[in-house]
């Protein structure tokens, strides 16, 4: 018979024995911590931070990392052609494989387990684990410091305004923020090692 995950508002069906064990497992992890939570999330009740982030959150979506895609070709012309679908597919890529992480993992955001996290921007969907814009936005910026080295500064900061985001926005734990980097170093160096490959 299906278990419900009281703690966490999770109805888990019986044929999926792994997510019921995630289910336990993210269940300890949010409670380890709710603390950091609450404390990065209180933040975003200033409306300074709270709209600094919001666009930092919205960018994140896509937004910004597409018009750096474009400006490379509109800069580059046919020889940044490349560069930019290699990283659409990668960012294909990292898209199906955050869903399928995120479909067997059902760990609920903290803003729907905890009544004091406040959820300051709407999400793109429904489930917490692994952070997918984190996951994007380290894998485009190794691939964009790779083919456009001068941009590593912006990348950078902008990368770390995002993880940041997550979670002061109430919609992700630090430990999916920390998947989501570690997902997208993996998937943005593979793809770039990839390249290598084919190309040598």
């Amino acid at each position: 018979m299906p278990a419900l995950d009281a703690g966490r508002l999770v109805w888990i069906p019986d044929e999926y024995p792994m997510a019921r064990l995630l289910a336990a497992s993210f269940g300890r992890f949010d409670r380890l911590e709710l603390r950091l939570c609450r404390y990065m999330n209180r933040s975003s009740r200033r409306t300074a931070v709270r709209q600094l982030f919001s666009v930092v959150s919205r960018l994140g979506d896509g937004a910004f990392w597409y018009a750096l895609i474009a400006l490379q070709v509109w800069l580059n012309g046919r020889y940044g052609l490349l560069p930019a679908v290699h990283m659409l597919a990668t960012g294909g890529i990292g898209v199906v494989g955050y869903k399928i992480i995120k479909q067997y993992a059902v760990r609920e955001r903290p803003f729907v387990t905890y009544s004091g996290i406040h959820c300051a921007c709407a999400p793109l969907d429904k489930y917490s684990f692994p952070s997918g814009h984190t996951l994007h936005a380290v894998s485009f910026s190794l691939m964009l410091t790779h083919y456009v080295p001068e941009l590593a500064p912006l990348v950078v900061a902008f990368t770390l305004l995002v993880a940041l985001s997550r979670v002061v926005l109430g919609l992700h734990y630090p430990t999916d923020v920390a998947a989501g980097a570690v997902l997208g170093g993996i998937l943005g160096t593979s793809s770039l090692q990839i390249a290598r490959l084919l190309t040598a």
